[in-house]
């Protein structure tokens, strides 16, 4: 990239009045350079089988090649017209809760060969009438894809292939593996294979979930092989990527692998939605921008973030601006809004744009002036931000899927509120409020020899040549971070039948049998002392087998075990948390980890509010970025060679006191 880019998705379709030039006009006052089109309106395309009517796209690109704005096209198949459903309907996914119904966007079948005869149609009838344009720059496959728990007739005939290539024709080998002996399921005959929609069994069922990952994977490529035939070498392909979601973006996506699906792009991109106001603690932006940017092992796009979005995302004064340059801080080269302005009917009328209802200017829009301003004055320095980071944050959707299965807190009565994203940002975001910058890593990962620090929470399921890959890691010289819940199956849910944690035991110096749930349970022992060390959720009884004990458990009947411990195996150190603490603890404990592994710096003597992050520009040198999420104005020291704030053009100098205003942020170059 030669420049950021910072743009908003845009329909023109959705208007109730025709304002295509002042819309254009108010987006170059405020230095919007770049508009996501047409991912949303396939029923616009094409209003009728084999009926095109473009118009809505070439008159926006029109407008914006005139202006000089660039163009992102977004293949519009996420949601479907009514006329394919009313001929074909069963191209609606059949879930769990059985056959689809028309009316919601992403309801489909994504391996229907109806739909994909139609979608491949209207994507090559879009194609040719915007990819040769000189303002298209790119291309968005699709939107924030995933399988919709599509389990029909069609797809669990896909599964049943999968299995007898997974297991060479074997029916006995699958029985075994996934212990399908119990409550009478074994499948004697491939013939016989039941649906798998009504499965108890946590092995098949996690297996067919994780088939169904891949026909995202097969999706976006079939895509992406689709546009490259109609794609100059200049333009880019991308996607949206999401994650889980609590009412905002929240730690793995279950029905995407990630590290799969974007084999198929050139230029990764995410959708990171968080909360503001009060509760705006930058923890998403990070976690996003980490995780998306690891996929490539490049910089990335933010193709959606909000501008108000609900009511309770309106922004304070600064955050808008604080909120954008957190994501370039991530190493994103692109922000981009969802969306211009807010709809006036339908499902999203109050998940509002940069402009209200009213399309006037109002106090975000002209925040996302001074943004615009920003990006342009000073993007050459901040654009392809390259990251050096020493520790890598493992993350696993087998795992995840397990987790669902055997939820941490689940009981008798079933359930269970607990789950792997609990743990994941459980661990991330104490790293992240110490000023630990993160890499994430994948099961396939091959080596993870050149982090100092691997961070591995509830690795619940796993293959044995992962587990010795962790192993032979911190025989290397590694260190290890690891928490409860990790090494306890293999790839098939299947649980170990010797030591807990499986193999990981050498490492870590360990072994436990017994786990139960706290109840009025603290930590003890001399190495920590912050007073939130009362346990929740769930906890291990650890014996230790040669690890150093770091904290044991304050309560008369479980004493005797081991709650956090230390082992130095080969040349490194191995770290295990065998218990759910407090946030305040897991940052005390995770803090010595730090020390332990040498990566303790002047960064962690920053206490959160303020967040930095560093990287490396195309100038060649770092760009560090102080970034206060509070209202309060906050003072950091400022250490390391002379440079120059970016923002006020200062020179700043070892020692000096840098003044960071609430909601605000500075940037020194050096």
């Amino acid at each position: 990239m030669d420049k950021l880019l910072y743009g908003v998705a845009y329909y023109d379709e959705y208007m109730p009045c025709d304002r295509l030039a002042k819309d254009v006009e108010m987006m170059k006052a405020a230095g919007i350079n770049l508009v996501r089109i047409a991912e949303s309106t396939w029923s616009t395309c094409e209003p009728q089988e084999g009926v095109f009517d473009f118009s809505h796209v070439t008159r926006v690109l029109d407008a914006m090649e005139g202006a000089g704005i660039s163009v992102i096209i977004g293949t519009p198949t996420y949601a479907i017209p009514t006329w394919m459903v009313k001929s074909h309907p069963d191209v609606l996914a059949t879930t769990k809760k059985g056959p689809g119904i028309y009316g919601a966007r992403q309801i489909m079948d994504i391996t229907h060969p109806v739909y994909r005869y139609y979608g491949e149609r209207v994507i090559r009838k879009l194609m040719e009438v915007s990819a040769h344009r000189k303002c298209v720059i790119g291309f968005q496959l699709d939107n924030e894809t995933k399988y919709y728990e599509t389990a029909g007739k069609n797809v669990q005939e896909q599964f049943v292939k999968y299995l007898r290539t997974k297991f060479n024709d074997d029916l006995d080998a699958m029985n075994q593996a996934f212990g399908l002996d119990y409550w009478s399921n074994r499948i004697n005959a491939w013939e016989d294979f039941p649906d798998v929609r009504g499965t108890i069994n946590g092995s098949l069922g996690a297996e067919f979930q994780k088939f169904q990952r891949t026909l995202v994977d097969d999706y976006l490529q079939w895509q992406a092989d689709i546009v490259k035939e109609y794609a100059r070498e200049d333009q880019f392909i991308t996607h949206n990527f999401d994650f889980d979601w609590r009412g905002y973006s929240y730690g793995v996506q279950p029905m995407v692998d990630h590290k799969h699906a974007a084999r198929a792009l050139t230029v990764a991109g995410v959708d990171i939605y968080h909360p503001t106001q009060d509760e705006l603690t930058g923890a998403e932006i990070s976690y996003g921008g980490d995780s998306t940017r690891s996929l490539k092992e490049d910089n990335y796009f933010v193709l959606e973030t909000e501008a108000q979005g609900f009511p309770g995302w309106v922004p304070y004064d600064g955050q808008l601006r604080l909120q954008a340059f957190s994501h370039l801080a991530s190493g994103a080269n692109m922000v981009e809004y969802w969306h211009w302005h807010s709809i006036h009917n339908s499902f999203e009328t109050y998940w509002k744009g940069l402009l209200s209802h009213d399309f006037k200017e109002n106090d975000t829009y002209r925040s996302a002036k001074v943004i615009g301003k920003e990006f342009a004055e000073l993007g050459s320095h901040l654009v392809n931000l390259k990251k050096h980071n020493k520790v890598g944050f493992l993350v696993s959707n087998e795992a995840q899927t397990a987790l669902d299965w055997f939820p941490i807190d689940g009981t008798a009565g079933g359930g269970g509120a607990c789950k792997y994203n609990d743990v994941v940002r459980y661990v991330y975001d104490q790293l992240y409020k110490l000023n630990v910058e993160c890499d994430f890593l994948w099961p396939e990962t091959e080596s993870f020899d050149q982090y100092d620090l691997l961070v591995v929470p509830a690795l619940y399921a796993a293959p044995e040549s992962l587990l010795q890959k962790i192993n032979d890691y911190v025989a290397a010289g590694g260190h290890l971070f690891t928490t409860f819940k990790t090494g306890f199956t293999d790839e098939n849910l299947k649980v170990f039948h010797d030591s807990q944690p499986h193999i990981l035991d050498r490492c870590l110096g360990i072994s436990y049998s017994h786990f139960t749930f706290p109840k009025q349970v603290k930590l003890s022992g001399e190495t920590y002392h912050c007073e939130d060390n009362e346990l929740k959720n769930f906890m291990e009884l650890v014996n230790p087998e040669g690890a150093q004990v770091l904290a044991s458990y304050d309560h008369y009947n479980w004493k005797r075990y081991a709650a956090v411990t230390r082992n130095a195996y080969g040349k490194g150190t191995a770290t295990y948390l065998g218990c759910w603490t407090g946030d305040a603890m897991l940052r005390e404990i995770l803090t010595d980890v730090l020390k332990d592994a040498g990566l303790w710096g002047m960064e962690q003597e920053v206490e959160f509010p303020v967040i930095i992050k560093k990287g490396t520009n195309d100038l060649g040198k770092e760009v560090v970025y102080y970034l206060n999420y509070s209202p309060e104005v906050r003072n950091v020291i400022y250490h390391g060679t002379d440079g120059e704030e970016l923002f006020g053009k200062a020179a700043v100098t070892d020692g000096q006191v840098l003044e960071i205003g609430g909601w605000d942020l500075k940037i020194v170059e050096r």
